[in-house]
Parts: structure tokens; sequence; C-alpha cells
């Protein structure tokens, strides 16, 4: 883990949707062969965007400004429409949504509890990391499904971006007003990439078994250059 922290160093005038491509890019050629059957990879997919969705809410929450919890709204409703889209896709192949997602409710509720942030900085840079990140591998571990579910993956994962404008904007607007502030989602954001590649980690086991460092190092290398990317488009040092 590391030597992946270590070669991730920052790209000058690399955009937060440019990491996307790249990580999404490199990702899809590294990790077609591993991709899980469809009902595994959709069931944890639509459990993760349930996740997500709750912490959207939770920042939703604990805005303190009308505006902002109308931005964060629109956001938290992208996600909420991301995980209906999973769910129906479950259905079209036949399966129970809840019964293919509970197999994953206590790894990533637990991953939830480790992440959830203590205030509303907290939780802002915990929806807009977790989520770049966990969507970019998501968006890339799909390249082995079937070839028309996975563009219809790949449109649901895209949508939910848009609401990435509206994270970083309020992140900026209290980073620049508050040094103090940005040296703490600092070190928030360089412990939630642990947690955030444990999660994408567990996705690629099989029967208990982790694929060969070698095959899987380039997609995290290039994952968390994206997160590197996304924490300096807030002013911060990952």
């Amino acid at each position: 883990m590391l030597r992946w922290f270590r070669r991730s160093r920052p790209r000058p005038n690399a955009s937060p949707l440019g990491s996307r491509t790249e990580a999404v890019q490199v990702a899809r050629v590294e990790l077609a062969a591993l991709t899980p059957e469809p009902v595994v990879y959709l069931g944890r997919l639509g459990y993760l965007t349930l996740v997500l969705f709750e912490n959207l809410g939770r920042a939703v929450m604990a805005t303190p400004t009308t505006e902002g919890k109308s931005e964060l709204t629109r956001a938290a409703g992208e996600m909420g429409d991301a995980h209906e889209a999973v769910v129906n896709e479950l259905r079209a192949i036949g399966h129970d949504p809840v019964a293919a997602m509970e197999p994953y409710r206590l790894e990533l509720d637990d991953f939830q509890r480790r992440t959830q942030g203590a205030d509303w900085h907290e939780i802002l840079v915990t929806c807009y990391l977790t989520q770049g990140f966990l969507t970019d591998f998501s968006a890339g571990l799909a390249g082995g499904l079937p070839r028309d579910l996975r563009a219809r993956v790949s449109e649901i994962l895209a949508r939910v971006t848009v609401g990435e404008a509206v994270l970083v904007e309020l992140l900026r607007s209290g980073v620049d007003a508050s040094p103090r502030l940005a040296s703490r989602l600092a070190m928030w954001g360089r412990r939630l990439v642990g947690d955030t590649m444990l999660v994408a980690r567990e996705a690629l086991e099989i029967d208990g078994v982790m694929p060969g460092e070698e095959r899987i190092e380039p997609v995290f290398t290039e994952l968390v250059a994206a997160h590197t990317r996304r924490m300096d488009a807030l002013g911060l040092t990952a």
C-alpha cells in the first residue's frame, strides 16, 4: 500500500474529470478478467450506492445554510436515482435486489461507520473522496460485464459525478476561509484513502482469494493518483 502512495504524485493541471477518465480506463484494462458475475457486481454496487446516498443525506442534515441544503439535496437525489437504477438492473436479470445486496451490508456499513466524519466539513470530504474513488473503481470493474449491461452501468455511474461540483464548491469555501480547517481536512483525506482502498480490494476477492499484487497494483496506483488530484482540487495536500 505504501508504494502506491509514493508513486502516485499529482500530475500538473489535471482536473478531477480527467483523473476519473484515466483511473477508469486503467481499471477496465487491468480488471476486466476479474469482474464478478453480474448479480454479484450489481449486488455490491447497489448497497454501495445506498451507503453513498446515506452519506449525502447526513451532509444535507448538517448543512448550516438553506442554499447548501438545496444543492446537496440535488446531489443526494442523483445518488438515489443511481441506486434505483442498479436495483432495476438486478430485477431485469431475475434477482431479488434485497437478497443480492444483503451479503455486502455488514462490510459496507462498517466502512460507513469508520469514515463518517466528526462534523459537516469532514462529512463533505468523505462524500467527495470516497464517492469519487469507489465510483471510479466500480466503473473500471464493470469492464468485464456483458456489453449492454456495461454500457448501462457506465451511464449510471457517470450521472452521479455531477454532484461533485457542489461538494468541491462548498469545501473550497471553507478551506479558503480557514487554513486551520484545511490542515485538519487534509489529515482526514489521507485517513480516508486507506479505508476506501480496503473496500475496493475486498470487491476483488473470489472465494477468499485475492488476485496477485502485480495484477491490481496498476489500478490502485492510478486510483490513488486520482484521489490525490481530488485533494488538490480542494487546495489540500494528499
